[in-house]
């Protein structure tokens, strides 16, 4: 075997273990990835048995809005997030204490950011109060704000 020989055959082998762990990870089924992913289906599809204005583009993007740690904590709690189109833009997100549910316009601007922010905080500081809290596009609270009652497909 000559230089040029060894030195080939070294680097494939080192290409090979460099690759073995990537390999074993796609195998394991993707790690912290797929766990991630597992969050995010499931509380899709809680939405989609709960929620009247469920669907998959109204749905999908605010949920996924929302880090995967706070959907953890959200889902721990048996809370569900909704669309819902009747929802104003002054009014774009609202939080339903007694219900458990986050409930958001996906039609109104800024609504998807603002159900990540609010729903993101409410589960890193595990402080979902009882009562109805509405927010305005600004974030604010909407104090004295009349919303629509919330109304499920089903008790969950």
């Amino acid at each position: 075997m000559n230089c040029r020989s060894r030195i080939l055959i070294a680097g494939l082998g080192l290409t090979l273990i460099a690759a073995l762990p990537a390999q074993a990870q796609r195998q394991r089924g993707g790690g912290k990835a797929n766990a991630d992913r597992a969050v995010y289906d499931a509380a899709i599809e809680r939405a989609s048995r709960v929620c009247p204005d469920h669907s998959a583009e109204r749905t999908g993007p605010g949920i996924r809005s929302i880090p995967a740690s706070a959907l953890r904590m959200i889902e721990q709690r048996d809370f569900v997030l909704c669309p819902d189109l009747r929802l104003d833009a002054q009014t774009p997100v609202v939080w339903y204490g007694r219900q458990g549910v986050f409930a958001w316009n996906p039609q109104a601007r800024g609504a998807v950011k603002l159900l990540a922010t609010k729903a993101g905080a409410y589960a890193r500081d595990n402080s979902f109060p009882k009562q109805t809290v509405v927010w305005k596009p600004s974030g604010k609270e909407a104090e004295g704000a009349l919303v629509p009652t919330f109304r499920g497909r089903m008790v969950r």
